[in-house]
């Protein structure tokens, strides 16, 4: 009879064992199926397809956004922008971000977006972001008079972006009626830069629906505005379609949705572990993908908001077990809840992953902030859902590592954690330093959360129990038996419920 003995057995160094090529094998027969089966959903709907594409091109919804949010399709046109990046002095509502970070970031989000060029860029206090106005009447003369200076010296500006979430109707109208210029808000900023990295229909789709609150929201503001207090911001008709509009993409996201619940399922069947990598935007999560994976056909872009779609990628972990990675849509701060609802599909297959990989940008000043906000994003998104956003679930990793010349402080940060579930682990994927411990730890958390267990099972040579632990199970290794010369020690990583498959399909026949 086979014996079963828990045993710890080696695992292989990373540096050592180069698993992309069966990675890229395994990911290739995934992506595969995958398109096969998206083909033939849309083979048998096509009227689907063709009413997805009848979303994006829509001349009249496109008047209507571009009056709305100033945004537009021609988004490669050169445009001069001046910043302004208010923020309050004191009291409950004040930032806990450095203002000097807030601009920062403000700066990164326009130079995000090819050809749009910074021409000034600037920092305004105020005691709050609710008046009609939102600056006091002497700062809002000096802003305009340092605009008509710039101009005057021949600086070219078409537009002013005002580094707030979201501005209410009278707050634009009242300043662009100042400024003389296009004024846009972070939402409205943000929604351009989605529209650009936007590939696939499913993100095309996403952004399309995440406009839509906000023009409501000016439809409301101006609604409630004292009469004649500007031209009419929708007729009925416009009104109609922005309804219609809603309700087919509700309709063709839910339909994406069901589709990804399809593909979970088919994970599950598989047996694949699920692991997350989540994270504040261009903290590098695609870069720690490919870090990971040694998939090379991946390639991490600089950029604020460059993945939107949700990517699988096959990987191995050092005792040979394979799982996968999910890529997912990057967290950014005073974005409001509404744009980030829109990609709640998307941001599904993060909630449901069996371990969190939480990204975090250690070269940035402000990534103590970031990590809460993603914390809180992803604790608010999932406080309903099959799974709750706990400590046992989330590797914390530190990232660009070598950006980062203050070593002792972070090592001293790195172990000010006491338990094991929550240390930081510092990794730089651009040198692999620490990439081998992430994994060993992303092995330990997975084979824990799973349910999975590593033993050493002896099975006769040549029998078909060999063939059934290759499939259903993680081989690491395997011996001859040195009391059997018939026998052969496999080393597996196994389910308990495959174990009982076994137990029940080749022991017990035995017995």
């Amino acid at each position: 009879m086979p014996q079963f003995n828990l045993s710890r057995d080696k695992y292989t160094d990373s540096s050592k064992y180069k698993g992309g090529k069966v990675a890229g094998q395994r990911q290739k027969a995934i992506a595969q199926a995958e398109d096969e089966e998206t083909a033939a959903s849309d083979d048998d709907h096509p009227a689907e397809t063709n009413i997805q594409s009848e979303l994006i091109e829509d001349r009249e919804y496109d008047s209507v956004v571009s009056s709305a949010m100033h945004v537009t399709k021609r988004m490669l046109n050169v445009q001069h922008v001046a910043i302004i990046q208010p923020f309050i002095k004191w009291g409950p509502r004040k930032s806990p971000t450095k203002p000097e970070l807030l601009l920062q970031e403000a700066e990164a989000l326009v130079r995000s977006l090819p050809k749009w060029n910074i021409e000034l860029s600037m920092k305004v206090p105020v005691e709050t972001l609710d008046k009609r106005q939102l600056f006091g009447t002497g700062k809002l003369e000096e802003l305009k008079g340092i605009i008509q200076a710039r101009q005057e010296a021949g600086t070219p500006l078409t537009c002013v972006f005002i580094s707030k979430g979201t501005l209410t109707f009278n707050q634009k109208q009242t300043l662009e009626k100042e400024f003389r210029l296009p004024v846009m808000d972070r939402y409205s900023v943000v929604v351009q830069i989605l529209r650009l990295h936007a590939v696939s229909m499913e993100a095309k789709l996403q952004v399309a629906l995440a406009e839509l609150p906000y023009i409501w929201s000016q439809v409301k503001d101006h609604e409630g505005s004292a009469k004649g207090s500007g031209r009419i911001f929708l007729s009925d008709s416009q009104r109609q379609m922005l309804q219609l509009r809603e309700r087919k993409l509700r309709n063709e996201l839910t339909n994406i949705r069901s589709h990804r619940e399809l593909l979970r399922n088919r994970r599950r069947q598989k047996n694949f572990p699920v692991v997350a990598v989540v994270g504040y935007t261009n903290a590098g999560k695609t870069s720690l993908i490919k870090a990971l994976t040694e998939e090379q056909s991946l390639q991490p872009r600089d950029q604020l908001f460059a993945t939107l779609d949700v990517t699988a990628h096959a990987g191995l972990l050092p005792c040979k077990l394979e799982v996968l990675y999910m890529d997912t849509v990057g967290f950014m701060a005073d974005i409001p809840t509404g744009l980030i609802e829109c990609f709640v599909a998307t941001l599904e297959d993060a909630m449901l992953a069996d371990v969190i990989v939480h990204v975090q940008d250690m070269a940035h000043e402000n990534r103590s902030e970031q990590r809460a906000h993603v914390e809180r994003t992803l604790a608010t998104l999932m406080r309903n859902g099959e799974r709750s956003f706990t400590p046992d679930r989330v590797i914390n990793v530190g990232n660009k590592i070598d950006l980062v010349p203050e070593s002792v402080a972070l090592q001293q940060e790195q172990h000010s954690t006491a338990s094991e579930d929550g240390k930081l682990h510092l990794i730089s994927s651009q040198t692999l330093h620490g990439v081998h411990e992430l994994l060993v730890e992303l092995e330990r958390r997975v084979l824990r959360v799973t349910g999975r267990q590593r033993i050493v099972i002896r099975v006769p040579m040549g029998g078909p129990e060999m063939a059934w632990l290759y499939k259903n199970s993680a081989v690491t290794q395997t011996a001859a038996d040195p009391n059997n010369a018939e026998r052969l020690l496999v080393s597996v990583v196994i389910t308990e419920a495959k174990l009982q498959q076994f137990r029940h399909s080749f022991i017990r026949k035995r017995g």
